[in-house]
């Protein structure tokens, strides 16, 4: 669980929370009007989430160019009355 304070709070006590972050491994959501509006984290934390997300991302375009690579099934053109297929250009 992230620790949250309000923006104006933040402010004055930045470096100390800069403290908690870096040697407390804590995570601090900064607020506004009690809503999350930005997020402290380590960089160590930083660089995970980035490694997630573009693990995430290959994952995604692998899947779409599965997709996109699959021949078209014929029997299934017939059941649905497919006349034509899609062939990106220069194909």
């Amino acid at each position: 669980m992230a620790y949250e304070i309000p923006v104006t709070q933040a402010r004055a006590e930045l470096a100390d929370l800069i403290n908690r972050v870096v040697y407390g491994g804590e995570r601090v959501v900064v607020t506004r009007h009690g809503k999350p509006l930005v997020a402290l984290v380590s960089a160590a934390d930083l660089e995970r989430l980035e490694s997630a997300e573009e693990a995430a991302d290959e994952r995604a375009v692998g899947s779409v160019s599965e997709l996109r690579d699959a021949p078209s099934a014929p029997r299934e053109q017939r059941r649905f009355g497919i006349a034509a297929e899609h062939r990106p250009y220069g194909d």
